[in-house]
């Protein structure tokens, strides 16, 4: 009975979450109340299902799922911190101004293959406000920015399913030891590639000719720019590199990735304060340092992962998780299968959720779990960078693409361009459809030329 009503609370909690445009309730608030409400009745209640679990093991549990939990609050809270340094100090000016090109098909493989890369170091959110800004200076009519802003929601999306600190979901599955920062990019690269060049192909047959410029484009800029254009440009150097080095530093000291990221923020932190102190002209309230920076954080989204994985931490704990993951295995017992459905949901659910429900329903297997398993074969799935957890990466990230709803990036650009839901159903979700199912059967063909499949 307990397990019927903690998972009631978690699914009345997630439609509330999904329906946050119709309630106008943040989906924040939501997550936090489900996971407050969640671990109280697990702490009631819990003994109901073991009765090992009085309240120093509950309170134990929720101590590890606080801990794991914050490791990835660290990172995302340094790392939304850096990317808004970078922008507001001018550092990504650089690269929009070297789009000079007018020709549309061009534009097109341009355009994807920047918000491919881009998206693979920033987060995809922060990635579309950058690129769809940089297509009002480029185009003039709505409805080719449209166009532009799909294959960059697209892009967004499967550049960061490849790379360790590209996407949120990534982040998690690398933070908890579930890949490897090489296994990930070795295995998902060519997959998410492929994934963003058909839906490329697509739009080259759409949009042909030149590409007509919005007045403004070449009219002086009014903006204020108070550090120097070098100063700039060594902040986006200097943070880039920084966050490349996250990586390496967790590969090298074996300390968690989290720690790289807040040293990562610190040097970013020193260095434009010595920037700013060789600019007293510059008014304080003009002065884009981090200390004023970090206020202007997006914390309910901060809080709505909290509350998000630690309300699955305790569906962990109470076995909920992992029942339903023998379930999976008796009746689907295909990773394939399964990682396409969750791709597939993610375009409506958010990936978070989902993630981390199979980061908690399946544990990472080790060498003596493998061979102790009644199917060596499937459990192999699931050692670290085992093919289920690198296409899940793929498929949570890259599925969020179907529907303008499913993903930070597809929001973000519908309400920057107004873009509509059906317009998007009708133009886009096909080829973001046929650009998925192309990226799995790459998956699918490397895990057969590795003997793996």
């Amino acid at each position: 009975m307990l397990t019927i009503i903690m998972i009631a609370v978690f699914v009345v909690g997630y439609v509330l979450i999904a329906l946050e445009n119709r309630t106008r309730i943040n989906k924040a608030a939501i997550a936090l109340i489900m996971c407050g409400a969640m671990w109280t009745i697990f702490m009631l209640f819990g003994r109901t299902i073991d009765p090992s679990f009085g309240p120093d093991a509950v309170n134990g549990d929720v101590w590890n799922a606080l801990a794991s939990t914050c490791e990835i609050l660290v990172f995302l809270i340094c790392a939304m911190t850096i990317v808004s340094l970078i922008d507001l100090n001018g550092g990504f000016d650089f690269m929009t101004r070297r789009i000079t090109t007018r020709n549309k098909v061009k534009l097109v493989w341009i355009i994807a293959l920047i918000t491919f890369f881009l998206s693979a170091i920033l987060d995809n959110l922060t990635t579309t406000i950058v690129m769809i800004m940089l297509m009002r200076k480029l185009l003039a009519n709505y409805k080719e920015r449209w166009i532009f802003a799909g294959l960059i929601i697209i892009a967004a999306n499967a550049g960061g399913a490849w790379s360790p600190i590209g996407d949120v979901t990534t982040i998690m599955l690398w933070v908890r030891g579930n890949i490897t920062a090489w296994g990930l990019i070795s295995t998902l690269f060519l997959p998410s590639l492929v994934s963003i060049v058909v839906p490329c192909l697509f739009c080259a047959r759409i949009l042909r000719g030149i590409t007509t410029s919005p007045g403004y484009r070449d009219e002086p800029s009014t903006e204020k720019h108070y550090i120097t254009g070098r100063e700039s440009l060594i902040i986006l150097l200097l943070g880039v590199a920084m966050m490349l080095m996250i990586p390496v530093f967790k590969a090298l000291t074996g300390l968690p990735p989290y720690l790289g990221m807040v040293i990562a923020l610190g040097v970013m932190w020193m260095v434009t304060e010595i920037m700013y102190k060789h600019h007293p002209d510059i008014p304080s309230e003009d002065q884009y340092r981090v200390s004023k920076i970090i206020h202007d954080i997006d914390m309910t989204t901060i809080l709505f992962f909290l509350g998000i994985l630690m309300s699955v931490s305790v569906l962990d704990s109470a076995g909920v998780l992992g029942g339903f993951a023998a379930f999976l295995d008796g009746s689907a017992h295909n990773i394939y299968l399964m990682n396409t459905l969750i791709g597939l949901m993610s375009a409506v659910v958010d990936n978070v959720p989902l993630v981390a429900a199979s980061i908690g329903m399946y544990p990472i297997a080790d060498a003596a779990a493998v061979a102790a398993s009644a199917d060596p074969a499937y459990a192999g799935y699931f050692v670290q960078d085992g093919a289920f957890w690198t296409l899940l990466a793929f498929c949570a990230g890259r599925g969020g693409s179907l529907l303008i709803i499913g993903s930070a990036a597809g929001v973000v650009a519908m309400g920057l361009e107004k873009i509509n839901f059906g317009w998007y159903l009708r133009n886009f979700t096909l080829m973001a459809l046929v650009g998925y199912v192309a990226g799995i059967a790459v998956f699918i063909a490397e895990m057969v030329l590795a003997g793996s499949f």
